[in-house]
Parts: structure tokens; C-alpha cells; sequence
């Protein structure tokens, strides 16, 4: 460390934020405007909804993979990824490889469902597949999960950086939640795009400056892995398949792969944002140019965790008083280790709310998508009779709830101990709504009822689990031992913890051998707990929670159609399943695949030219039915008769639910 500064176990105090890192923050907030006013005013003369919400359906998929990336990969994984490696094992790398996994199937087994079918919210599939229910319970849990996300997502990064530096926690949030608000409302689909695609450049550029910086501070990288390694931290092979280890090899992997696949595979926002691109193929190359950025952001955090636990080895900075949780880690190392030079700490703040900012924007989008076509298109079917409304609508829809979120921020305050409660929450939710588009695209056979009580089961199921996890707080161990005999108690009012004083040791024999007797210890503390059967169940490892929760969704789903009576798979549109034995194993004979579609017609899908051109012809050969419709040109805008249909007015592509009902009477 460099001689000639004092770091803040040394002095008790915390360094502050100078003028030039607020003017840095200023100039995020600044360019994100400008890019939504820049697109509201190139794309003015464009009043549809397939502009904000899809943005032309032509985009570039390298913007489209990196806004992908920037969606959720939010303030609360900058800050909780380093925290994870400072207090436990390096374990969570596994991760990594899971995600892998989750771009494989989201690209393509549930991407090209979506794309045949062109939906602008995902949750249209679901009435195509099963019905209207299941389609408005499917919408009405996705706007609660990402409102309360985005409003958490909005708070805990103000929360920790006031905390550590005095930031102004109000004013970031209204500040970071107005611009927002501001160019997702103004500039729709393509500014969140492009700003996203900002934000991830400046997020790389904060991240690269703290681990360079950190690691010239404790001597280098190699160095500080040399310290992880002597207590413990460093740690990848642990192969226990127990679900109820928090963090192992098949827990982070096949866990964490169905966790994320909750994101990419059937989560509105992630959906919205391929469906932008102009083929599949492009969709499905901004999924896979996605995942070197996800591997890329983990492992950036992951290394400037070990490097944060090698610069406070010897002095806990929780423990200490400095900070009152571990989301603050990060912040106060900025601090102690970028502080001296003007204006770095002001691009640490720039890259932690533009993860908030993109994954605001994004969800805001997505939001203003899913109320605009499962409520509004769906209810109030005699009011949006124009695009010019729906779109209008979309943007009322995204002001409305951007308000709500900065209101739900001040509930957040409120709250205390309950914030992590709420993200569990957040996590329990996505697995029921995977399990739901899981069992419509891969199990012919299952019926609305199934899907419903499936659905509603499984998420019943994991609140219980999350909330009894809150309140019955199982025992996790932390086999990673911390230290405070470096830090500076003559100038503090408190005294150092006597546990703490002779726990760390520079001797790597001694150290090794405390840390194999505390992770024997914690071994023997885990058996006794799992003959408590409630608590072995509260136990379950969060990574597992969409597993659970899909596995719930299909084993009910599947019975309750078995009672109410299969569907037969013959008779069923093949646009709204993925054959997944031809995906993955395409090289097996034609007489081995074909009794694996399940009866399935695949054979008979047609086309986007063959559809439109059968719509063509009923709209023209039937005179008396639809003559407001004759001799307009028909242009198929989902590949469904379900759903609406387009109309060449004159000069404009207006949209009519007049027409739509027409289409449907015809069809």
C-alpha cells in the first residue's frame, strides 16, 4: 500500500466526494438524456407502437446484446458480487459456466417460439397456448415482480453509496429516476437501446479502473490471490450436490442456469429486447454475444472482491464500524483507493447507476409493453383504435409507473431488514413464469387448468419457502475468517471483538489449520440443523428456487390436465411449441425424432408469406363479411389470427381493433 496516504482503518474517517466526480455524475445523467431527446426527435414522425416498444423491428444485434447484457446486470450485482467474494469463496465462479447454459436454451428453445410468433409482450403466447387467464395472471406478476425490482434496484446502490460517502441519497434517486423516466418515455425502445449500450461502456470502464488501481495498491493480483488463498477463500471444488449448500458446484451451475434462464428465457424485458432484431438469427446472435459480456462483468466483480478482502485483510471494515453492511464494500474501497485521484470516484458512481439506470429504463419499457397489450388491447378493446392511442398509451404507461417507482423507493426506506426479503421475493416469482412457458412449449398435452393451478401452486409454494427462509433465518456458515488486529482502536469508540483479535494469523500453516476446523465445525453444525425438517426445507439454496418452482409448475400442471382432460397434440398450432429432440438432435434419424414431437405437426407450420396471403384471401373473398377490409393490403404483424393485424391506410400502417375483430370472425 502507498506510504504516504492514510486508508480509512487507519484514520476512522471515510473520504468524501469532491465537485469533479458530482460534475462526472452529472454527465451520465446528461448523456442519457440526450440520447432518448435525440431519438425523439429523429423518430417524431412515428406514432406506432411497434417503434417504441420494438424499435422498428431492425435493429443491430451487437446494441441489442449488450442492452441484453446491461438489463440485469444491475447496481446490486456490481456491489454484491465483490461482497460475496470478501465474505465467502470463489465458489460463485461456477456461475459463469451456467450461463453458458441459460443462453443456450434461451436462444433456442424459447427465442424462436417468441419470434415465430412476433409477440410484443410474451405473455400474448400464453393466451395463444392456454387461454386469457393465464395470460392476465402471467402479466399481473410480472408488473409487481419488476416494479418491486426496479424500485430495489433504484434504492440499494443510493443506500450504500450515502452510507460510505454522504452522496445525497435523495437526490440520486430523483435525479437517476427523472432522467429515466425522461428519455424511456420521450425516446421509447431505441433510446433505451443505445443508452444501455452506453451504459454497459461505462460500467466496464469503472470496473477495469478499480481492479487496476486496487491491485497496484496491494502489490498485484497475483498477490492478493495469494492472501485468498491463505484463508480459505479460494475454493472450486465443491462438488455436494446438497440443495441446501448455499453456494457448490451444481448449486451456482444447473441452479444458477435455471435462475438466469428465468431472465433470458421468459422474462418480458429480455424478450422485447431480441424480438427488436430483423431475423431469428440475429436475435439469437445478440443472445450468444451476450454471454462473453455476462462472464466478462461477473468475473471484473469477482476479482475486485478478492482484491478488496487482500487490501482490508487485516482490518474488517464492518467489524471496525466503517460500514453497516456489505453492499458497502465497494464504495468504501473506491474511496480509499481512487479517492486521491480527482474525478475516478465520480466514474465509479457513473458505472453503478448506469446498471440502475438500464435495468430502470428496461424494465419501464417492458412494463409500458406488457399493460398495453394484456390489458389495454385485451379490456378496453373500443378505446385504442388507432396506433397513434396505443402509443401515447405506452408512454402514460411508462411515466405512470416510473413515478410509482420513485414512490416505492421511499416504502423501500421504510422498510430495514425486509429489503433483502424483497429481493428473494424477486427471484421466487421468475421460476413460476418459466415452469408456465416451460410446460406450454415443451408438453403438448397440458391444458389451461393445469397451467393455472400449476402456475399459482408453485408461486404459493416459493413465498412460503422465501418467507420462512426471513423468518426462521437458517444457519449459513462463512468459512472464511476475517481479522481486526490491524486496525487503528486508539482513535475508535469502540473495542475490538476478543474473538477477533487472535482469529488471523500470518502463518499459513496455523491459518490452514483454523480454517479446516472451522469448516469441519460448520460441517458438523449443517448435520445437526437437517433433523430439524422445517428448517432443512427454509434451507433450500436460493440458486434453486426456479428450478423448484418450474418443476412445481409442470408435476401439478401435468396432473390437472391429466384430470381435466389432455389436449391432443394433433390439433394444436405447432408455432406455439419447440421441438426440442430436433434442436438438439438433429444428426438422429427422421424415425427416432418423429415419434419424439409427440404427435406434434410441425410439418404443417407455414410461413409468414403463406399466412398472410390466406388472410388476403379470406378478407377478399368474402365481400359481405369484411368489405370495410376489401382491397386493403394485409400485413401479418403476429403469425397468429389470435392477434392483431395490420392495414395499409393510404401512407400510414394504422392499426384498428375494428379490423382485428373482422380478422377474427373471418379466421
Amino acid at each position: 500500500m502507498a506510504g504516504d496516504r492514510q486508508y480509512s482503518f487507519q484514520t476512522g474517517q471515510k473520504n468524501e466526494f469532491q465537485v469533479l466526480d458530482y460534475i462526472l455524475f452529472a454527465g451520465l445523467l446528461i448523456c442519457s438524456a440526450g440520447i432518448g431527446l435525440f431519438y425523439a426527435i429523429k423518430d417524431r414522425k412515428k406514432s406506432n407502437t411497434k417503434d417504441f416498444l420494438l424499435a422498428g423491428g431492425d435493429m443491430n444485434p451487437i446494441p441489442v446484446a449488450l442492452s441484453l447484457l446491461a438489463s440485469f446486470m444491475s447496481a446490486i450485482t456490481l456491489l454484491g458480487t465483490p461482497a460475496e467474494m470478501y465474505n465467502y469463496t470463489t465458489i460463485y465462479w461456477w456461475i459463469g459456466l451456467g450461463y453458458f447454459f441459460v443462453i443456450l436454451g434461451a436462444a433456442h428453445v424459447y427465442m424462436p417460439v417468441f419470434y415465430r410468433l412476433r409477440v410484443t409482450s410474451s405473455y400474448e403466447y400464453l393466451e395463444l397456448r392456454f387461454g386469457k387467464t393465464s395470460r392476465t395472471i402471467g402479466a399481473i406478476i410480472y408488473v409487481v415482480q419488476m416494479t418491486l425490482y426496479m424500485s430495489i434496484v433504484l434504492y440499494a446502490p443510493s443506500l450504500a453509496l450515502n452510507a460510505v460517502t454522504g452522496f445525497t441519497l435523495w437526490g440520486s434517486i430523483w435525479a437517476v429516476g427523472l432522467v429515466c423516466i425522461f428519455y424511456t418515455t420521450i425516446g421509447g425502445m431505441k433510446a433505451v437501446l443505445w443508452t444501455d449500450t452506453f451504459q454497459v461502456g461505462m460500467m466496464l470502464a469503472g470496473l477495469l479502473a478499480v481492479l487496476i488501481q486496487g491491485s497496484i495498491e496491494v502489490g498485484g493480483f497475483s498477490k492478493a490471490w495469494e492472501r485468498s488463498v491463505a484463508t480459505g477463500r479460494i475454493n472450486f471444488v465443491d462438488f455436494d450436490p446438497d440443495p441446501a449448500i448455499r453456494h457448490s458446484f451444481w448449486t451456482c451451475v444447473v441452479g444458477g442456469c435455471f435462475t438466469w434462464l428465468s431472465v433470458y428465457g421468459a422474462n418480458q424485458s429480455q424478450i422485447q429486447r431480441a424480438i427488436t432484431c430483423s431475423t431469428l438469427r440475429r436475435a439469437q446472435l445478440a443472445y450468444w454475444l451476450n454471454w462473453p459480456g455476462l462472464c466478462i462483468i461477473l468475473y471484473l466483480c469477482a476479482m475486485i472482491g478478492t482484491v478488496i478482502y487482500a487490501f482490508y485483510e487485516t482490518c474488517d471494515p464492518k467489524t471496525y464500524g466503517l460500514i453497516t453492511a456489505s453492499d458497502q464494500l465497494l464504495p468504501l474501497f473506491v474511496l480509499d483507493v481512487l479517492g486521491h485521484i480527482p474525478g475516478i470516484p465520480g466514474l465509479f458512481v457513473s458505472c453503478l447507476f448506469s446498471g440502475a439506470l438500464s435495468t430502470l429504463s428496461s424494465g419501464l419499457n417492458s412494463i409500458a409493453a406488457v399493460l398495453l397489450q394484456d390489458v389495454l388491447r385485451v379490456f378496453c378493446v373500443g378505446r385504442i383504435t388507432s396506433e397513434t392511442i396505443a402509443t401515447n398509451a405506452s408512454k402514460i404507461i411508462a411515466l405512470i409507473f416510473g413515478f410509482i417507482c420513485l414512490g416505492l423507493t421511499y416504502v423501500a426506506s421504510l422498510l430495514g431488514g425486509v429489503l433483502q426479503a424483497a429481493l428473494a421475493l424477486f427471484g421466487v416469482i421468475g421460476g413460476p413464469l418459466l415452469g408456465v412457458f416451460t410446460l406450454g412449449m415443451m408438453f403438448p398435452w397440458a391444458n389451461e387448468k393445469g397451467a393455472v393451478v400449476g402456475m399459482l401452486t408453485s408461486l404459493t409454494l416459493m413465498l412460503w419457502i422465501s418467507v420462512g427462509y426471513q423468518i426462521h433465518k437458517p444457519k449459513v456458515a462463512t468459512f472464511s475468517p476475517i481479522s481486526v488486529e490491524g486496525c487503528n482502536w486508539n482513535i475508535s469508540d469502540k473495542s475490538p471483538p476478543p474473538h477477533l483479535t487472535s482469529f488471523y494469523t500470518n502463518s499459513l500453516n496455523q491459518s490452514s489449520t483454523l480454517i479446516n476446523s472451522t469448516i469441519t465445525a460448520a460441517a458438523e453444525m449443517t448435520k445437526e440443523d437437517s433433523y430439524n425438517i422445517m428448517d432443512r426445507f427454509y434451507s433450500l439454496s436460493y440458486l434453486w428456487y426456479s428450478a423448484t418452482a418450474m418443476i412445481v409448475v409442470i408435476g401439478v400442471g401435468m396432473a390437472v390436465s391429466a384430470i381435466t382432460g389432455f389436449e391432443k397434440p394433433s390439433e394444436m398450432d405447432p408455432k406455439l411449441f419447440c421441438p426440442i429432440f430436433d434442436v438438439f438432435c438433429p444428426f438422429l434419424p427422421e424415425k427416432i425424432r418423429k415419434p419424439l414431437r409427440f404427435g406434434v405437426q410441425y410439418d404443417k407450420m407455414k410461413s409468414c408469406g403463406e399466412m398472410e396471403m390466406d388472410f388476403q384471401d379470406k378478407i377478399d373473398g368474402k365481400e359481405e363479411e369484411a368489405s370495410p377490409l376489401q382491397g386493403k393490403k394485409c400485413r401479418l404483424r403476429h403469425f397468429s389470427c389470435h392477434v392483431q393485424l395490420e392495414f395499409q391506410l393510404g401512407y400510414t400502417m394504422e392499426s384498428s381493433l375494428f379490423v382485428w375483430d373482422q380478422c377474427l370472425r373471418l379466421s
